[in-house]
């Protein structure tokens, strides 16, 4: 292996789950890259009265501190596998931490360290490419989904006008029919906003 397809795989595995200073950076990094779509799934949640919040790799913290400053939101907790991006989302959320108003917690999507029937609204921003999708991932966000609850998946399938069928086939022949098989109704495949030139689509169901 080249010493550029090392730096490459090197750098791939920081975006995935983020380590030491460099992580950080990374962290950092995403947030101003991915600001627009995050506002933009923000704004897909419709949140209400008493909101209850999970967000599945929340990375340094960015949604979580805006959906925290929203009226309607009783309680967020943020998920991910990577100790030093938390410590960047514990920084920016030290305050709703203190409060009690939000919690981090290190862990996987195929695992979620939580109770049955907690949260109103799931979210995940970027983090479906790292994901094993399994009947098993699908039905853990199921079950920790309230009746009514709904989820949010936000990724990008393309860029510059180029659709990439290798995600876009991810979503509509096993995303898709997963959610289906683990009882998601109105399932839809939302269209969003362009970011940097990657087309931004969200995939929403509800339980």
């Amino acid at each position: 292996m080249d010493l550029k397809q090392r730096i490459k795989e090197f750098i791939d595995i920081q975006y995935q789950s983020p380590r030491g200073i460099l992580g950080l950076f990374v962290g950092e990094k995403m947030v101003l890259q991915h600001r627009r779509e995050t506002l933009w799934t923000i704004n897909l949640l419709k949140l209400k009265k008493e909101e209850r919040v999970l967000e599945i790799g929340c990375g340094a913290g960015y949604a979580m501190e805006n959906i925290l400053a929203q009226p309607n939101v009783q309680f967020v907790v943020g998920l991910d596998i990577s100790k030093s991006i938390l410590r960047s989302a514990r920084i920016r959320n030290r305050r709703a931490i203190r409060e009690g108003t939000a919690k981090l917690l290190l862990g996987s999507v195929s695992d979620i360290p939580l109770d049955n029937e907690l949260f109103t609204r799931v979210f995940s921003i970027h983090s479906i490419y790292f994901w094993d999708i399994t009947p098993e991932t699908i039905s853990e966000i199921y079950r920790v989904l309230k009746p009514n609850g709904t989820v949010t998946i936000t990724l990008c399938n393309g860029k510059n006008g180029e659709t990439w069928t290798g995600i876009q086939n991810m979503l509509e022949e096993k995303l898709i029919p997963l959610m289906l098989q683990m009882g998601f109704k109105d399932i839809k495949i939302l269209k969003g906003p362009n970011s940097r030139k990657f087309h931004t689509v969200a995939v929403f169901g509800e339980k």
